[in-house]
């Protein structure tokens, strides 16, 4: 089942959070809708700036995730530093959903020297909390774009580690294209760790599964052959940069945006495709 937002302001990158009934969808332009029916497919309201802008903000203010943690809400997204020239992600912090978000950490937590994007958050057993990134394909020795990770502080400000590089963009038998795009994290029933991040197949933007086989961030990881959206499969719109959360139906969607590029029969949008885990604890469409 696919579940159409009908928003038609072409909010990308879209990461729910549902709180006490409430959905908050943020997206890129550091926005948030507000839908407080406890439906998908209607009631959103408009979207509201709710990030404070840091002085070195450039720009791309791209894909803006949010976790409550500990009476807060913590808020990992990206931007381009006006003194470096790069895109790199950072940590902001509220009391609300609706904020005001604003950065705790010292400007971008990822390296200076790269432009890095998407970045997430993961907690392991033993509550170390990671930041897996896109290291971009902008920026890497042969042009192809990696997906990385580090150890954050338990404050969440900065690394702890330095970046590991997990897999590169044309690791997977789908891959037609150089890009790593939208990873999120997502631990199975049977204590599996499956990444979805998007890439382009030969039929448009998609979203792919790896899996890590030590169950560990650190891989080494495996790409699924079968991709959880993509419109070589559903036969409808490409879409990607996708998150995972469960509704108040209490069921399993994936959030993306699609199609990828606006055309003048379809802008846009958010849509929910609703997922589950097989036999073996991976993910497939419901």
């Amino acid at each position: 089942m696919i579940i159409e937002s009908g928003l038609t302001n072409s909010l990308r990158d879209p990461f729910v959070l549902l709180e006490n009934g409430t959905y908050y969808m943020y997206g890129t332009g550091w926005s948030c809708c507000v839908n407080p029916t406890g439906r998908l497919d209607s009631g959103w309201e408009a979207p509201v700036k709710v990030v404070e802008t840091p002085a070195d903000c450039a720009g791309d203010m791209w894909a803006p995730e949010v976790y409550a943690l500990d009476g807060a809400y913590y808020m990992f997204t990206t931007y381009r530093s006006a003194a470096t020239g790069h895109r790199g992600c950072s940590v902001f912090k509220a009391s609300s959903p609706l904020g005001p978000f604003v950065e705790i950490s010292d400007g971008h937590a990822t390296p200076h020297d790269w432009d890095s994007i998407d970045g997430t958050l993961y907690i392991d057993e033993n509550k170390q909390k990671w930041m897996i990134f896109v290291h971009e394909w902008t920026c890497t020795d042969d042009g192809i774009g990696r997906m990385a990770c580090a150890k954050l502080s338990d404050d969440l400000t900065h690394f702890i580690s330095e970046p590991v590089e997990l897999f590169r963009a044309d690791d997977p038998s789908w891959s037609s294209n150089r890009v790593t795009d939208g990873c999120y994290m997502y631990k199975s029933s049977n204590g599996s760790l499956y990444m979805i991040w998007s890439n382009w197949d030969d039929e448009g933007y998609c979203v792919g599964v790896a899996e890590s086989k030590s169950g560990q961030v650190t891989g080494p990881w495996t790409h699924i052959d079968e991709r959880l959206y993509s419109k070589s499969v559903t036969g409808v719109y490409d879409g990607g940069h996708g998150m995972i959360f469960t509704g108040t139906d209490g069921k399993m969607y994936l959030s993306i945006h699609s199609p990828n590029n606006a055309s003048s029969e379809r802008c846009s949008m958010p849509i929910f495709v609703e997922i589950c885990e097989d036999s073996n604890g991976r993910l497939t469409r419901a």
